[in-house]
């Protein structure tokens, strides 16, 4: 509850939750907020490339769908592929982080060595080559972000658990006869839940943009999928004429990405005693 307090208190990590927020419920109600969400994959040529108006406050892109509805739709499939991505790439990391930084020897080494390989290439680069030898889909571009992401978690659950296995409440259980497994996934993952919420917070912003980056080079989704890196990709043509076209779609990946990260920083400055006490 502290931390809850201290992140309301931040108006800009405040910010940052109430877009998250308000995105959330876009995408569960996205159905019924959308004007036209069954015409939003019909081709209407007879509307194509209508600027923003009353009857389309988005405009039309060139297949006469409209806009505004396939923004609000595009707000599930981001939050969808972000979500699935992000636990994916949790599933791998956080054991690998968890064996690493509790065991010695040539495997935990080993393992933080592939790490720091993945890490030392850019995503956006390993993501688009991965995504490459896959079938391009929104199915392969997932594959790919979750295999190029996991490091992250990784090296933050490595770090932690190293940071708590010498800790005395880890010897007084190891004392009383508790298990390895016992303590690392009852004891020091809690401990380190902080740090990998602010990750994944964190990733879930970087993913939702990197995604729409593989969308506009053609390795993530396929029409007619209302994804905004595909409809900023489809309106490279039709600038500078269709201005509305990749404006819309842009400004949605921009508003979602910066409150994810807003929100990110938030939560790592309350996980901070530190930074906790600073703002009190």
């Amino acid at each position: 509850m502290t931390a809850l307090r201290v992140l309301l208190r931040d108006p800009v990590a405040a910010l940052g939750l109430l877009i998250v927020l308000f995105a959330i419920f876009v995408a569960i109600f996205a159905n019924w907020l959308a004007p036209y969400p069954n015409d939003a994959f019909e081709s209407h040529l007879l509307r194509r490339l209508r600027p923003p108006s009353v009857e389309f406050p988005f405009g039309t892109d060139n297949l006469g769908r409209d806009i505004f509805s396939r923004v609000i739709l595009g707000t599930r499939n981001a939050l969808l592929v972000a979500v699935a991505v992000i636990a994916a790439a949790m599933l791998i990391g956080v054991p690998i982080g968890l064996f690493a930084g509790w065991r010695e020897g040539w495997l935990s080494e080993f393992l933080m060595r592939t790490t720091d390989v993945f890490l030392a290439v850019p995503q956006l680069i390993l993501a688009l080559a991965l995504g490459q030898l896959l079938a391009p889909g929104i199915g392969a571009a997932m594959v790919a972000l979750a295999l190029t992401y996991w490091p992250f978690f990784a090296r933050t659950v490595f770090a932690e658990t190293r940071r708590l296995r010498g800790s005395l409440f880890v010897d007084a259980l190891a004392g009383l006869g508790a298990s390895p497994l016992r303590i690392l996934f009852l004891h020091i993952l809690p401990n380190a839940a902080p740090a990998v919420l602010v990750r994944a917070t964190i990733g879930m912003g970087f993913t939702i943009l990197t995604a729409a980056i593989l969308g506009f080079l053609g390795v993530g989704a396929t029409p007619p999928s209302p994804d905004w890196g595909l409809a900023v990709s489809e309106a490279r043509q039709h600038l500078p004429e269709a201005w509305w076209f990749p404006t819309f779609p842009g400004l949605a990946i921009l508003v979602l990405v910066l409150g994810f990260n807003l929100l990110g920083d938030g939560l790592r400055d309350a996980a901070d005693p530190k930074i906790r006490r600073s703002k009190r």
